[in-house]
């Protein structure tokens, strides 16, 4: 392969990453079968349509708005809204050689987890890979009916410590990562008790552990 040939076309190829018959045949880029069953619940496309996949999981494992400064750069947004499912819940139909990876630690266009996925064509940011999730975009996603919008609602800020705006919206915001870091601004104060008590529970029992050994 030629060195001058540009990087996203390598890269689109799996020349950088480990092959290309390895990423493209395994979650979540692997295409299911119709022996598979894949149960279809949604579809999605990117901006251009040239990337199309199918969703198996009616409601996201969780959903949540991340106001961290790599989010806001990279979606040209004061924060991102992710929908998190597991590799095995997506089923690309078309496009999942057209698209292309960015290891914003690194600044690395290699396929490095956990890293971001758009296309190489529009560019629409297709999802964050993890190393064992994925976070879809829900703007992608074909929500037809209320219900299915009630299924994606956000539940939570993260980073809201790094946020340009505020969002008065009743939801728990946490300075950093969800269930890690502490609550701020307009946090529901029945969540604030729930956490508290779970930390003073761990608190506790650290303390308990100590004294007997």
């Amino acid at each position: 392969m030629s060195s001058s040939e540009p990087s996203s076309a390598k890269q689109s190829r799996g020349t950088e990453t480990t092959g290309l018959s390895d990423w493209k045949n395994r979650p979540p880029y692997r295409v299911h079968s119709d022996a598979d069953n894949f149960d279809v619940k949604y579809e999605a496309n990117c901006h251009c349509g040239k990337v199309r996949y199918q969703l198996k999981r009616r409601e996201p494992l969780d959903s949540k708005l991340c106001h961290c400064t790599t989010c806001q750069t990279q979606h040209a947004a004061p924060f991102q809204w992710a929908a998190i499912f597991h590799k095995e819940d997506i089923n690309f139909t078309q496009g999942h050689h057209n698209l292309e990876w960015y290891d914003p630690t690194e600044k690395s266009v290699e396929h490095k987890l956990p890293c971001k996925v758009r296309c190489n064509y529009c560019h629409s940011p297709i999802m964050d890979e993890g190393r064992n999730m994925i976070l879809l975009f829900p703007s992608l996603v074909h929500l037809k009916t209320d219900e299915d919008k009630a299924f994606f609602k956000p539940r939570c800020h993260m980073f809201y410590g790094q946020r340009v705006m505020d969002i008065p919206d009743g939801l728990p915001k946490w300075s950093g990562l969800s269930e890690t870091s502490e609550l701020i601004e307009d946090s529901p104060p029945e969540k604030v008790r729930e956490v508290e008590r779970k930390r003073e529970e761990e608190r506790q029992k650290k303390f308990e552990k100590g004294e007997n050994e």
